[in-house]
């Protein structure tokens, strides 16, 4: 099991980040004061984990990439997921949520085919900014999104990642559930989640101030300031 860092100062508080950019920069000054930067990349999951990305790359001075993950949709609700799916075409489930909502062969084969069309898309928009996804072996990657939830997006990104042989695997988060958070660390080598959640219900978005569902093009606009700055 990993390591895990958190601020004990922000154990189970909501309202601790201003924004998602706010989080990326809080995020880089933790990450350099456990002197996690050396041979590091950063590997945001869109959209929301983008600005959070970018702001660590940025106050960091490392290379930036993207990874496209996407869940697998519950038929009758499309806003929660069975399990997530990556950019390499790795399909992951959550088999006890599979299990307990009964959901058949073809349900799962029906989410599958979305949601590669999906990955595909999004492959396709961000196409420029996962070039550097060939040159991580060896390197200390720093798996980045706005928030744990039940974890199986990252999971998903951990696993896939774990095939083009970084050195270690760091999974960066501006707050996360316990539950989450403590599946995650199984699979990696440190995990750093600011806002630590320990109650019965959680929600990403209460760890904000200012929250919403990000556009095409704002994504684009925190991509630029990467390209900019030359850290790509």
């Amino acid at each position: 099991m990993g390591t895990l860092v958190q601020d004990p100062d922000l154990l189970n508080k909501s309202g601790v980040f201003h924004d998602r950019c706010d989080a990326g920069k809080k995020l880089a000054t933790l990450l350099r004061r456990e002197k996690i930067t050396e041979n590091a990349v950063v590997c945001a999951i869109p959209s929301g984990g983008i600005p959070v990305g970018v702001e660590i790359a940025r106050g960091l001075s490392i290379p930036f990439t993207v990874l496209v993950v996407r869940k697998l949709q519950i038929p009758w609700n499309t806003e929660a997921g069975f399990g997530s799916m990556t950019w390499d075409g790795n399909v992951y489930l959550n088999q006890a949520l599979v299990d307990r909502l009964s959901l058949s062969g073809d349900d799962i084969a029906r989410a599958v085919e979305t949601t590669a069309a999906s990955i595909r898309e999004r492959t396709g928009l961000y196409a420029g900014y996962m070039k550097s996804l060939t040159r991580i072996a060896g390197k200390t990657v720093i798996a980045t999104d706005d928030g744990l939830a039940s974890g199986y997006t990252m999971l998903a990104a951990v696993r896939s990642l774990r095939g083009l042989g970084p050195g270690r695997i760091v999974v960066v988060v501006p707050t996360g559930s316990v539950s989450a958070v403590t599946l995650v660390a199984a699979e990696t080598d440190i995990v750093l989640c600011q806002n630590l959640v320990t109650g019965p219900s959680f929600a990403v978005a209460s760890a904000y101030e200012y929250w919403h569902d990000l556009s095409d093009s704002e994504v684009a606009t925190q991509l630029s300031r990467v390209r900019e700055t030359g850290f790509f």
